[in-house]
């Protein structure tokens, strides 16, 4: 036991806070020089804060509005779109409650079951519809389902919706490389995204944390 309290003694007492704190300076020290704006790196610290892989420090891709984009929908109290459960799980909801801002998550409900039955779809991508109807969203924040983001996207193109903002990091195997080269292609809405398989659940709700963050802040 003496052993395991010599190791922990230099953080040994620390908040949470300080930890986080801590912790975000590790990751500065040891990121090196990485190519992002100024007002990227509080995301990109973040996500590698929430997920421990400095592979993020170098295939993060935002827009260049991403931010400016977020923050007005956030300013704004506009709702913010899940894909699944563990996004809004992740995200920080006392945040959200200095805003005003609903996080929608339709996956589970049984309307969202119905339709992709109907549709033949996913009920990521069923979701998508749902929670469109559901509110004005400002954000749409996918970390899971390819087929999610695919769909929204085919939702934006009619003109269905229309984001300030799209974070779309479906990790995987299956159509998650593509789906989001479709959405770092694509010229209608602001977005982050990032490069090959890397992604998911934590990664998302990440990066709109580091936002909400930035627009208590500001």
């Amino acid at each position: 036991m003496k052993d395991l309290e010599e190791i922990a003694m230099p953080y040994k007492g620390l908040s949470g806070l300080e930890i986080e704190k801590k912790s975000f300076e590790i990751i500065r020290s040891e990121m090196g020089e990485i190519a992002f704006a100024d007002h990227h790196i509080p995301v990109v610290v973040r996500v590698i804060h929430a997920t421990a892989d400095f592979d993020f420090s170098r295939n993060l891709v935002f827009h260049p509005d991403a931010v400016k984009a977020g923050l007005a929908a956030i300013r704004r109290g506009r709702p913010i779109l899940t894909d699944v459960n563990m996004v809004a799980s992740g995200i920080n909801k006392s945040l959200c409650k200095n805003f005003g801002i609903e996080v929608l998550t339709p996956i589970g409900s049984v309307q969202c079951s119905e339709l992709a039955s109907e549709k033949g779809c996913t009920r990521a991508a069923a979701a998508m519809e749902l929670g469109i109807k559901q509110g004005d969203v400002g954000i749409v924040a996918i970390g899971n389902a390819p087929t999610a983001l695919i769909h929204l996207l085919e939702l934006i193109d009619k003109g269905a919706v229309r984001p300030e903002l799209v974070i779309g990091v479906p990790v995987g195997f299956v159509n998650a490389v593509e789906s989001k080269e479709m959405l770092a292609s694509q010229g209608m809405v602001p977005f982050i995204t990032s490069k090959g398989r890397k992604g998911g659940s934590p990664v998302a709700a990440a990066i709109l944390n580091a936002i909400l963050k930035m627009a208590v802040n500001s």
